[in-house]
């Protein structure tokens, strides 16, 4: 019965009898050569589920109208935080994570595919994960657990010693770039020849049948398997790191969750945004009087023609395929866990990297639909989503996706900042199962829960005969065990910075800065407890608290390397700017290019030599 469910659990079906048959025979022959069982380690096994570019209002229990089933029960019986914030971008937000250290001092103050000439002389700024940090992965593994993950990394990979592998993962999947393919390996933006996978550190091509959600959560099943085999390991408890690709560009999903979905987004993006807002309301995430302004960038969707609100929908469609299918992917694994009776001791952290992606290839350049052609994509509406398909939800469901939040990915908005974050688990204390902590809780804040859970230190400034960056980040645990509501004080500050767009939060307040586009350049301050949506600037009303926390935030940018961006400078632009850099600098490197240059320079230098020699008469 168990090597039934553990099949079932893996494939999507129940074994044959002979299968039955020859895991019960496998069973009796290992029970008359049985050799004593080491002591089982009862500290509790911890997986971490990472989404991409997820959204505030995205899933179920967060007020969203897509099917998570599987999320919507570790909500139910976990603990949900209303007030959970990320850095507005993906590495920096995995780097302190892993490390609970701020991301300039960890080196990815920004992903490396959008930093200036000048960002990228500092070490606060190689978008790769510096060795003055270590991994709560490494410590893990020291203290005896067995650790593996699986999906996007984004953290390093050119030298190898970056690689997951050599950061305390035993067993990895390894999807280096920021972002790729979900059907393919062909690259999803210049700056890469294509979408790599590393398998334990070594290169590897993925499955004909490759869909990534899929593959990555088939890869996690398989390394818990390989560790609960091993007579070695099976009484080791397991740390766990899934980090999808969903729901990051290009937005695709299989047709069958797509189809789901179709006309479900006919009325548009206000719509949407609306009836999001109340439903988070209704599920007393946030205030039920906090007004919600409407972002300036938003379209009319009444202007658009039919046709084009019909693509639309699709778009937003095959967006909630691509949540639907994440969710129904974790619920084979969790219920790989129930079946191997692994799951009454695991401790399941889910959460995202930062608000929705609001970029489209189309608003970028007139050159740029043109590069995605090139990279092999197409748009056509009756494939949206599917293998060859380059989708996005653009600027105005990117906003809806964060209702009733401002703001989205990349910008210091609570849309880009405030993400959903849901822990389960035996530590969660009964009273708060299918509760909400309206405390704040920050990114850095994860790998202290983490180690706290497992009863192991951060080693502080020193490891292993060299000096690291310690840990900054707050434990959570008394929050989970119901010992205390809140582990922030009046004075602790959570601040943040990229691509020029800053944020500091103190108390009830927040001080925010947004750059380029619509945003105005300014500094603005909100009560984000009473106002979370960011409606009423308040600056003027509350001048000390304003200056109080400008000048906060003037310390943290002196203590974490901050060096501003050229006045020009938009995280979008930046991106496509050193894309185009990338593929030219790929075409000139190309052994067919190499070639075409050789041949040329030979031609060249034959007509030259042909000119200056001298004729016969």
């Amino acid at each position: 019965m168990l090597m039934s469910k553990i099949r079932a659990a893996v494939f999507g079906r129940e074994t044959s009898l002979s299968c039955l048959l020859l895991g019960a025979l496998t069973a009796s022959t290992l029970s008359a050569h049985a050799t004593p069982e080491p002591k089982v380690d009862e500290r509790p096994n911890i997986l971490v589920i990472l989404a991409d570019d997820l959204g505030y209002s995205d899933i179920a229990s967060y007020g969203s109208e897509i099917s998570t089933p599987n999320l919507d029960q570790l909500a139910h019986s976990g603990l949900r935080f209303s007030n959970y914030h990320t850095s507005a971008s993906c590495a920096p937000t995995r780097a302190m994570l892993l490390s609970g250290v701020d991301s300039h001092r960890a080196g990815v103050a920004n992903i490396s595919e959008a930093l200036t000439p000048a960002q990228a002389h500092s070490p606060f700024y190689r978008g790769t994960l510096n060795h003055n940090v270590v991994t709560i992965a490494t410590l893990l593994r020291d203290a005896g657990y067995n650790t593996s993950m699986a999906g996007k990394w984004h953290l390093g990979y050119e030298d190898p010693s970056l690689l997951p592998i050599n950061r305390g993962f035993e067993q990895t999947l390894t999807m280096p770039f920021s972002g790729g393919d979900n059907w393919t390996q062909q690259a999803y933006v210049p700056h890469y020849e294509k979408t790599l996978w590393f398998e334990n550190g070594e290169e590897i091509t993925i499955p004909d049948d490759f869909y990534s959600s899929k593959f990555i959560v088939d890869k996690t099943i398989a390394q818990l398997e390989n560790n609960r085999l091993d007579q070695r390991k099976k009484n080791q408890p397991f740390f766990s790191y899934v980090s999808f690709q969903a729901v990051h560009i290009p937005v695709q999903a299989p047709k069958a969750f797509t189809e789901k979905y179709v006309g479900t987004y006919k009325d548009g993006w206000d719509a949407l945004r609306l009836a999001r807002q109340q439903a988070v309301k209704d599920l007393g995430l946030l205030p039920a009087e906090a007004p919600m302004k409407r972002m300036p960038t938003t379209a009319s969707w009444e202007a658009l023609s039919e046709e084009e609100q019909r693509y639309n929908d699709k778009r937003m469609a095959v967006y909630a395929g691509m949540v639907d299918a994440m969710d129904h992917h974790i619920g084979r694994l969790i219920q790989y866990l129930k079946a191997t009776n692994q799951h009454d001791n695991t401790v399941i952290i889910f959460t995202s990297d930062n608000g929705a992606e609001a970029s489209d290839p189309k608003d970028m350049s007139a050159f740029t639909p043109l590069m995605y052609k090139m990279l092999g994509y197409n748009d056509d509406y009756d494939t949206l989503g599917e293998r060859y398909s380059y989708n996005t939800i653009g600027i105005n469901f990117a906003s809806a996706a964060a209702s009733p939040l401002g703001h989205y990915k990349f910008h210091s908005g609570e849309g880009g900042m405030r993400v959903p974050l849901i822990i389960s688990g035996p530590q969660l204390a009964d009273t708060l199962q299918g509760k909400i902590s309206h405390s704040k809780a920050f990114v850095k804040d994860l790998a202290p829960t983490i180690l706290a859970l497992a009863n192991t230190r951060h080693p502080g400034t020193q490891f292993q005969g060299r000096t690291i960056e310690p840990n900054t980040g707050k434990n959570l645990l008394p929050i989970i065990t119901a010992h205390a509501d809140s582990v922030y004080s009046g004075d602790d500050i959570i601040a943040y910075e990229i691509g020029g767009n800053a944020a500091l939060i103190k108390g009830d307040f927040k001080i925010a800065l947004n750059r380029g586009g619509a945003n105005d350049n300014r500094w603005h301050l909100y009560n984000i407890t009473q106002d979370p949506g960011e409606t009423r600037p308040l600056e003027t009303i509350e001048p000390f608290v304003f200056s109080d926390l400008l000048s906060e935030y003037e310390k943290y940018a002196r203590e974490n390397g901050v060096i501003q961006v050229p006045q020009d400078y938009q995280q979008s632009a930046q991106i496509a700017r050193n894309g185009v850099k990338a593929k030219v600098k790929n075409l000139i490197n190309h052994p067919i290019t190499l070639l075409m240059i050789a041949v040329l320079t030979i031609v060249t230098v034959r007509r030259r030599l042909m000119t200056r020699r001298p004729m016969k008469k």
